[in-house]
């Protein structure tokens, strides 16, 4: 059976005027498809078979076809029906490599979008720990400063228990370091009494073996000085004049007896520069002090030894033993041996002197230059620092750099020729010498009696003074008394105000309330003890005391005045 012929109305295209079927200018109606809603009559098959899509002009005023779809392919004029332009897949034959490549570019996005939306996540739960640890951290150091701050009141009353005794203990060292009550100081002490008195009596009763117990003293303070000197870096005051003193005056007894000029130049030296250096280098005797004794044995003792050899001697004896002595006392005035006068004097101790003077200039002055410059100690820095207020000190360093040891020489010089003036006087007159002896050494007693009252009694009432200040630092300290109230009532009231305290306690004074008041308010009953092991509420509150014990503290407290004593 054949198949009917399918006719269809032609579509009309108004004005085309041999156009191009496709094309169409901006003037023109746009064609659209559309459904031919009513089939021709003649047609046997229009009850199951569509008609092909017509175009028809379309413009904005008339509406379009209620069935009317887009096409979403590119290829829609090239569709053959309607079911081929809305398939949701393409053909295989129009699927492009663009197609393809859009679809792995689409899940590679989609990819990295998870992978940054990951990488966002973990660095905000990072950020969340982070912030949470550090609040945590805080928190936590917050917690342990507010407990340092405030401290259970057990914690104070051991705290305070431990600073009193160590406060205690550093007291006690420091005592004894004062080198008052050690061994060593305490022979000192001794030998340096007994040193005064066996020198008295020797004077007295035996002049003839002075310079003897002399010798031994020097035998037994020069090596002792020495090492001590040369451990603590002090031995280049060893070639200070004073040394050289009694280096001369061992030479004139025992080796060069019968020298008239050297006995001449040791008794200037020793009775003018020597014996007033006590004054100016303010030598004191001190007995618990051997360094101090020592220092006063080699200023004091050489005139000591030729006040009883010049003075105190048996002329036979004397002529004997010292000739050079006998000579000069016996010679006549303006004779060859009469070494007596203050020419003589002067121009016999100048020698040894200038001997002196160069050697220490070259070879400690000149030759340690480095050592010296580096902090080693001298008698030229020595006074220097110790008279820089005074005039001649001002003076001196007034002068530039290279003048000041040649001036301070020249000083020290005139200084020697001015103590050896009265020489003469002192050799002629016993009276005059045990005179000049006994200023001198009245001088050096008033320089140890201001060590011991101005010097160490005040060491000992500063260092006290600085305890009652301590414990008064304590009392007003937050970490012994952060809060009030932290503590038992009768402790608590430390932190409220009553400042005298432990200090008035120590100072004697007599505190009317606070910590050390009676009553209610606590007394001096609850002071913990340093050896005290009770707990804080037993120790303020005497729980733990029998009520014996209670009684006769009551008795005691209402007797008032009544001592055994």
């Amino acid at each position: 059976m054949a198949e009917p012929e399918r006719t269809s109305n032609p579509v009309p295209i108004p004005n085309s005027n041999n156009k191009w079927d496709g094309a169409s200018t901006d003037g023109e109606a746009i064609l659209t498809p559309e459904l031919s809603s009513t089939p021709p009559d003649d047609h046997p098959l229009d009850d199951h078979v569509l008609d092909t899509p017509t175009l028809g002009p379309t413009t904005p005023g008339s509406p379009g076809p209620k069935n009317f779809r887009h096409s979403r392919n590119p290829s829609f004029s090239g569709s053959s029906s309607y079911q081929e332009d809305w398939d949701p897949f393409p053909p295989l034959d129009r699927l492009t490599v663009l197609d393809i490549l859009d679809n792995f570019a689409l899940s590679t996005q989609l990819e990295k979008l998870q992978k940054g939306l990951s990488a966002q996540t973990e660095k905000v739960r990072k950020s969340r720990e982070a912030l949470g640890n550090k609040s945590r951290m805080a928190r936590e150091r917050m917690v342990d400063q507010w407990r340092r701050r405030v401290p259970s009141a057990e914690e104070q009353l051991d705290r305070y228990r431990k600073r009193m005794r160590t406060s205690v203990e550093k007291l006690g060292n420091r005592w004894n370091d004062t080198k008052v009550i050690t061994l060593r100081e305490k022979i000192s002490f001794i030998c340096g009494v007994m040193n005064i008195f066996v020198s008295g009596y020797l004077i007295g009763g035996y002049p003839e073996w002075f310079h003897l117990w002399y010798t031994m003293q020097v035998l037994y303070f020069m090596p002792i000085r020495f090492y001590t000197y040369h451990r603590r870096g002090y031995h280049y005051f060893l070639a200070d004049l004073c040394y050289f003193v009694n280096f001369l005056l061992m030479l004139s007894i025992w080796a060069f007896p019968s020298s008239k000029r050297l006995f001449t130049a040791v008794y200037c030296l020793a009775f003018g520069n020597n014996a007033v250096a006590i004054i100016m280098w303010r030598n004191s005797l001190v007995f618990h002090s051997f360094d101090k004794v020592t220092s006063l044995f080699i200023h004091i003792m050489p005139c000591a030894t030729l006040h009883c050899i010049v003075h105190l001697l048996d002329p036979d004896f004397q002529a004997a033993r010292f000739p050079a002595i006998w000579t000069i006392k016996t010679s006549p005035p303006g004779s060859a041996t009469a070494y007596a006068n203050v020419l003589s004097m002067l121009a016999w101790s100048t020698i040894p002197y200038a001997v002196w003077q160069l050697s220490y200039y070259f070879f400690i002055t000149v030759r340690r230059r480095e050592k010296i410059a580096a902090g080693r100690p001298t008698s030229f820095t020595w006074l220097r620092r110790s008279y820089s207020k005074v005039w001649i000190g001002k003076f001196v360093l007034s002068l530039p750099d290279p003048l000041q040891e040649p001036a301070f020489m020249l000083i020290q010089y005139a200084y020697a020729v001015l103590t050896m003036l009265p020489c003469p006087l002192w050799f002629y007159s016993r009276w005059a010498s045990a005179l000049f002896m006994l200023v001198v050494f009245a001088w050096s007693v008033y320089n140890g009696s201001t060590y011991y009252i101005d010097v160490f009694g005040k060491r000992f009432q500063k260092e006290l003074e600085a305890m009652r200040a301590e414990v008064a630092k304590w009392q007003q300290s937050p970490d012994v008394w952060p809060l009030e109230g932290a503590l038992t009532p009768g402790v608590a009231d430390v932190s409220a105000g009553s400042t005298p305290g432990v200090a008035d306690a120590i100072s004697g004074k007599p505190a009317d309330d606070g910590f050390f008041a009676g009553g209610a308010r606590g007394g001096v009953d609850n002071i913990p003890l340093l050896n005290d092991e009770r707990p804080a509420a037993v120790i303020a509150t005497g729980a733990d005391m029998d009520g014996g014990a209670r009684d006769v503290a009551r008795e005691r407290k209402s007797g008032g005045g009544v001592s055994i004593m």
